[in-house]
């Protein structure tokens, strides 16, 4: 066997959730190009929807959009089910939705608190453990959770509390996850991005120099990440190239985080 062959994930199922667009989306062509089929979960389903069809089209894989609220378990739940009833097979799980609320400690209010934490943790949970069931079934699988840098240390200049915690808390739920579904050959790892230049932050990048200026002078590549050099990543977690590892946080951050 050659080893890119490896790489290829021909025949398998990615669950991505929040790859209408940004992260989720680099990764899922990543995972299609490889020959995966994907399900894209995400709040907008239309948009979903788009990327689906778009993907399916480029990369000539199968590819379809459901609609999930991940800070429900019940729809995570009910997500979940439609996804197996309708392939029969979940191989990959990757949990990428997630959002950031950028404010000072004392001013966070307590339904920013609970949206963040719901969304970024109790999510990667809800569907880790609806997911986790079917592949214990199936007797392997692989999940990879999006965490961040954020997770491993404190931004600069702005407020995040709400972020910086759960992300802390995606690291060590992957490492949690991993020691007890071990057994089961279900291997978890987690991708930990730096600054990335997505739909959601581009406006900062372009327009609101101060913030960029200060994020790029603190890491030595001096650039935020784009989103499609996450996919290559994402593809060594899900394939059989990675089958020593589980429990790994991979940090890909332009080196922010060594100074």
């Amino acid at each position: 066997m050659h080893v890119l062959d490896l790489f290829r994930l021909d025949g398998k199922l990615a669950v991505i959730t929040g790859a209408a667009q940004g992260l989720g989306r680099a990764m899922a062509e990543a995972l299609a190009d490889c020959g995966a089929d994907i399900a894209i979960l995400d709040l907008n389903v239309e948009k979903a929807a788009v990327t689906a069809d778009e993907i399916a089209e480029q990369y000539q894989v199968k590819a379809k959009a459901y609609k999930v609220n991940v800070a429900s378990a019940e729809f995570c739940q009910e997500a979940v089910k439609q996804v197996h009833d309708d392939w029969g097979h979940i191989d990959i799980l990757l949990n990428d939705a997630g959002i950031c609320i950028n404010e000072n400690a004392e001013d966070v209010p307590l339904e920013h608190w609970h949206k963040v934490i719901d969304i970024n943790m109790n999510g990667v949970w809800y569907m880790s453990q609806a997911v986790g069931k079917i592949m214990i079934e199936q007797k392997g699988g692989n999940i990879i959770n999006v965490s961040s840098m954020s997770g491993f240390i404190v931004n600069d200049p702005q407020g995040q509390v709400s972020y910086n915690t759960s992300k802390a808390g995606v690291a060590h739920m992957t490492k949690s996850l991993a020691a007890e579904w071990v057994k089961y050959g279900i291997r978890v790892n987690s991708i930990a991005p730096g600054y990335m230049d997505t739909e959601l932050v581009h406006k900062t990048y372009v327009e609101d120099g101060e913030w960029a200026r200060r994020w790029n002078s603190m890491t030595p590549m001096k650039r935020p990440g784009r989103p499609e050099e996450l996919g290559p990543l994402a593809v060594y977690l899900a394939s059989d190239a990675s089958t020593y590892m589980t429990g790994s946080v991979i940090l890909i951050d332009g080196g922010y985080t060594i100074w």
